[in-house]
């Protein structure tokens, strides 16, 4: 069994580091509906205003017994699985609209979240901390669970740019809306206050043409 800080993958990431415009990576599975922001960060462990380390209590309440010991049968504690992608069952992301979730998500080491539907509080969120929440329909989601059940090592590939997810095996080519926006955003590694800064000199400029003392 793997001990609590082998299993806990925090990344410390830069802005740099955190840029994205293509990810290839296996995907762990949690096909669980309803999955709320409680189950992804407890309420408990929200005490810490930096975004860092919330990654090592994410589920907290499913990867430990209540004496701290590892659930084996909980997905992340399951060597088989890995990479930087989550996939969960529809309607991820319900409940409070506490941003440590998406915090908890992205420090832990996932990049994507695979889903039928998110809550839109936390889509937000996730998008507004470099985290992808793609949405696919219920039967692509379908087969990508059986995807991953027929081979825990199936690769994904999804292309940010082109907004097109695939995977080893499949000839199918699945698209995905995402705000401009914010795909501009995830692309640069920056959120609302980064790219508000790097329009700094042109907002400089509008004020001296526009503004009259």
């Amino acid at each position: 069994m793997r001990s609590q800080w082998k299993n806990y993958r925090r990344k410390k990431r830069n802005r740099d580091s955190m840029k994205f415009t293509q990810i290839k990576s296996t995907a762990v599975p949690l096909p669980m509906e309803d999955i709320d922001t409680d189950q992804i960060i407890p309420a408990r462990f929200l005490k810490s205003t930096s975004r860092e380390g919330f990654g090592e209590n994410l589920f907290r309440d499913w990867r430990y017994h209540t004496e701290n010991t590892q659930n084996p049968d909980f997905i992340l504690n399951n060597e088989n699985f890995s990479g930087s992608i989550l996939v969960a069952g529809k309607n991820f992301g319900c409940g409070s609209s506490r941003e440590h979730a998406a915090w908890a998500i992205k420090d832990y080491g996932f990049d994507v979240v695979i889903s039928s539907f998110f809550a839109d509080i936390f889509k937000n969120n996730a998008l507004n901390n470099q985290l992808l929440p793609l949405t696919v329909s219920p039967y692509v989601l379908d087969q990508i669970f059986n995807a991953i059940e027929e081979n825990t090592q199936t690769s994904f590939e999804i292309n940010l740019e082109e907004q097109t997810l695939k995977w080893q095996n499949s000839s199918d080519i699945i698209t995905f809306e995402i705000d401009p926006f914010k795909k501009h955003c995830i692309i640069n590694g920056m959120d609302t206050i980064d790219f508000l800064i790097s329009k700094r000199d042109a907002i400089k400029t509008f004020e001296n043409e526009h503004v009259v003392y």
